[in-house]
């Protein structure tokens, strides 16, 4: 699963076969720093982006999925106190 990290945060992108079909789907996932060292706190569970769009490769969900996951953190940081 392709990660990028930015900062304090790790965004994992991923694309996943949607049953019955030969389509594929867009997830992403955010994590950052917990008070644990050893683990990490979900700040965003994994979430289909995109939820009304497949896509013909896996490739072009995962590119599909790393803008979105790019946008989702923007949006968690402009409601961060």
């Amino acid at each position: 699963m392709p990660t990028r990290y930015v900062d304090d945060f790790e965004i994992e992108f991923t694309a996943e076969p949607l049953p019955g079909t030969n389509k594929w789907g867009a997830y992403v996932t955010i994590h950052t720093q917990s008070a644990n060292p050893m683990h990490l706190a979900t700040v965003y569970p994994k979430h289909r982006v995109a939820a009304d769009q497949s896509f013909a490769s896996e490739a072009a969900a995962e590119a599909e999925a790393e803008k979105a996951g790019a946008l989702t953190l923007a949006q968690l940081r402009s409601t961060k106190p």
